[in-house]
């Protein structure tokens, strides 16, 4: 795992103090440190993000046109429940849009892109059965799509894509303990990653769309 803890983030390198705090925030969200309905305070968050309380609250304003925290007057800021009935509605968006980017990607990849690609593609195929958990597979599982939006080169494509794929990630975590195992759904972005860095523009489309439709399937079969 040491291979892909050390590769490099799809992300600016040096983000302001709020952008850093809106990431930080939003991934402890995602991957469920911060539960469903739980308390968010902005005081003790600053704290534990080593950060001052204006950039958490900017961040948190951030989250709220995400729908992954929630504000009520008198009442506090909460992480939102998650509803798997909006399942549906993500995936009909992703459906659509992962297969874009992936085209994009393959099209328009910087050649350095295209090599940081390979590299993450050969971490992932390196992976043993059973060599890490499944929540902390599914950290590579953003890092993988976070990294085809970026080298499609559509900031807009991007942050678009980025929010639903939180959602959906969101809500696989929710149900991890009830999947059998995700290494296939993480061992099947080595194709997806190698098509794009190939420039096979057809090939990363339809391996995107899969993704997509597999992971609305696995979903379905254990709620």
């Amino acid at each position: 795992m040491n291979a892909l803890l050390a590769l490099p983030q799809a992300e600016d390198e040096a983000p302001s103090q709020a952008e850093a705090a809106y990431r930080q925030l939003r991934d402890k969200l995602i991957m469920l440190e911060i539960r469903p309905g739980e308390p968010i305070n902005e005081g003790q968050v600053a704290v534990e993000l080593g950060l001052g309380r204006t950039p958490v609250r900017e961040a948190i304003k951030r989250l709220e046109v995400d729908h992954l925290v929630i504000s009520y007057a008198r009442r506090g800021t909460f992480a939102t429940n998650v509803d798997f009935t909006e399942l549906a509605d993500v995936s009909e968006i992703r459906e659509l849009l992962e297969p874009l980017a992936a085209r994009r990607a393959a099209k328009r990849a910087s050649e350095s892109m295209r090599r940081e690609l390979l590299q993450v593609a050969d971490a992932i195929a390196e992976l043993g059965p059973g060599q890490a958990e499944s929540r902390e597979l599914m950290r590579y599982d953003l890092m993988v799509h976070r990294l085809i939006y970026k080298a499609a080169a559509n900031p807009h494509l991007e942050s678009t894509l980025i929010r639903y794929d939180n959602l959906a990630t969101r809500i696989w975590c929710v149900v991890l303990d009830k999947v059998p195992s995700v290494s296939g759904h993480i061992t099947e972005h080595v194709d997806l990653l190698k098509a794009v860095a190939a420039g096979d523009a057809d090939k990363a489309a339809e391996l995107a769309l899969h993704h997509v439709t597999s992971f609305e399937e696995t979903i379905r079969k254990v709620l």
